[in-house]
């Protein structure tokens, strides 16, 4: 037998074990001539929950512009409230959408954060002015933490603080981020009880604190944001965990069912020698975690160009508030704007 009969009784040999266990597997093996079949499909459902942008939510009127938007929370009534870098700094929505009252003018240097406790009041953070004020609804000072425009680092001043928390009881935690990395304690008339942490990597240590919020058992959840972590505390400062390789988180909110919202970018390295931790971000999104840090869920949103940002698109997300029906409220830097992303149902 020739070389080339070896060959070609070896071809047959092997299509003959291919056909044969095709037949074993039940699968079809294709005659001559047969036709071709058409591709498969499935039915369009899933049980993700999704969101998408109401780009015409907002009836905001010419005349009250937005600037740099780092700031938005949502009250019991589901008011949603903007807190921008312009000259009206605080602006109140309905439901619907529809404006309710604005006010600030010459109030803020540089907005940060919003807070509204159980009470209605406003708490605003002015990264400019380091402090930290209560407010009445109706814009009416109440009380200040910090010395209005003078930093520092002891019971009376701040250096740059971000954001606040407030217990059922009344009692204050304000991350104390950008110059002196430290959590403050405060009592319910805002006389200073304790701080803790300082620059580092360490459990208990900070690089940029930047927000922060308290859940039904007293636990605090300090975004680290240049650490790219979520840290936890009891009331006393005493650490409890982190969780790490998530995100860069940038804001949190907290549900009344203690599920933590943030909003943030995917873990990344430095860009600039000077600048915070994902600034730029490389992608924008928002996570859900129950207290224990099991992540819950996680949605990515289209970022932005500069100048050119999109319906639906995120350009340094910095704040985020949920209303009742679990809709998200996301506060931009660079897109200078509040959107609403409403939920969606998985269909199973």
């Amino acid at each position: 037998m020739s070389k080339h009969d070896e060959r070609r009784n070896e071809w047959v040999s092997g299509l003959a074990a291919a056909a044969l266990a095709a037949a074993v597997l039940g699968l079809a093996w294709p005659s001559a001539g047969a036709e071709k079949q058409a591709p498969l499909s499935w039915p369009r459902v899933s049980v993700a929950v999704s969101y998408r942008v109401n780009a015409g939510f907002f009836k905001r009127p010419a005349v009250l512009p937005w600037g740099d938007t780092p700031g938005v929370a949502v009250d019991g009534r589901g008011q949603i409230w903007v807190f921008t870098r312009a000259k009206t700094p605080v602006q109140v929505y309905d439901p619907r959408g529809n404006l309710v009252r604005a006010w600030g003018e010459g109030l803020i240097e540089s907005s940060h954060q919003i807070k509204i406790d159980r009470g209605g009041m406003v708490w605003l953070v002015d990264v400019g002015k380091h402090v930290v004020m209560q407010f009445t609804p109706e814009g009416k000072l109440r009380k200040t933490l910090g010395t209005p425009g003078v930093s520092g680092c002891d019971k009376t001043h701040f250096y740059r603080p971000t954001d606040v928390a407030i217990s059922p009881a009344g009692e204050l935690f304000v991350t104390d981020g950008y110059g002196n990395h430290r959590v403050v304690h405060f009592d319910r008339e805002g006389r200073f009880v304790k701080n803790w942490g300082k620059w580092g990597t360490g459990p208990g240590e900070f690089s940029l604190p930047h927000a922060i919020v308290i859940d039904s058992k007293g636990r605090l959840y300090v975004a680290d944001r240049n650490n790219a972590r979520v840290q936890v505390f009891d009331a006393g400062g005493k650490f409890l965990a982190q969780w790490v390789n998530l995100l860069v988180p940038w804001g949190l909110w907290i549900t009344p069912g203690d599920e933590i919202w943030a909003c943030g970018s995917s873990p990344m390295v430095w860009n600039e020698k000077d600048s915070p931790l994902g600034c730029p971000p490389k992608d924008q999104l928002f996570m859900k975690f129950d207290t224990t840090g099991r992540v819950l869920e996680l949605w990515t949103v289209p970022k932005g160009e500069d100048g050119r940002e999109k319906p639906g698109e995120l350009n340094w997300v910095h704040g985020i508030a949920l209303d009742g029906q679990g809709n998200i409220y996301a506060a931009d830097i660079k897109g200078k704007r509040v959107q609403k992303f409403v939920r969606q149902r998985g269909t199973p």
